[in-house]
């Protein structure tokens, strides 16, 4: 089922983000500067300061009542100041066990449905899962950013989806 987080949801969304963070990106094991990322980043007050964000929407996928999911939207976030790439899928989500269940392209659907497209996310270029799934479902590369985690830098892809 897939529908809009409450406050009620804050402190699982923070649980479900640190998995998926830790096991997509700290690939090479835990250190300091990615402990404290995670662990200031990820915290319920952090979705709760997001809930209350007008331009900020999370939809929420839950499997018998367990969060196996979320999609966190900022609609007046623009890539390099450009309205023509839309707004930004700020976070995609989906529990490691969940993955290849079609979850992350139910919630994608779910947001355009909701505010159209295009739309813009950003993904680390080492996360060749995720690229690979972005492709599939007809988003393309359009730039890059970079993630800066405590001064060091990491190259993220920007990929751009226009509609089916």
């Amino acid at each position: 089922m897939i529908r809009r987080a409450e406050k009620s949801d804050c402190l699982n969304l923070a649980a479900l983000s640190l998995q998926v963070w830790l096991n997509t990106y700290a690939t090479e094991g835990i250190r300091k500067k990615i402990s404290e990322y995670a662990l200031s980043t990820f915290t319920e007050s952090h979705f709760l300061k997001l809930l209350d964000q007008a331009s900020c929407n999370i939809l929420v996928y839950e499997e018998e009542a367990h969060l196996v999911g979320f999609v966190l939207v900022d609609v007046e976030s623009r890539f390099n100041e450009s309205s023509s790439a839309g707004y930004e899928v700020v976070t995609l989500y989906v529990s490691t066990h969940f993955q290849g269940q079609g979850i992350g392209k139910k919630l994608l659907k779910k947001i355009e449905s909701l505010y159209g497209s295009p739309f813009w996310l950003s993904t680390w270029i080492n996360n060749h899962g995720a690229i690979a799934f972005y492709k599939k479902l007809g988003f393309q590369i359009i730039g890059e950013l970079n993630f800066d985690l405590e001064g060091e830098l990491h190259s993220n892809h920007v990929l751009s989806y226009t509609g089916t």
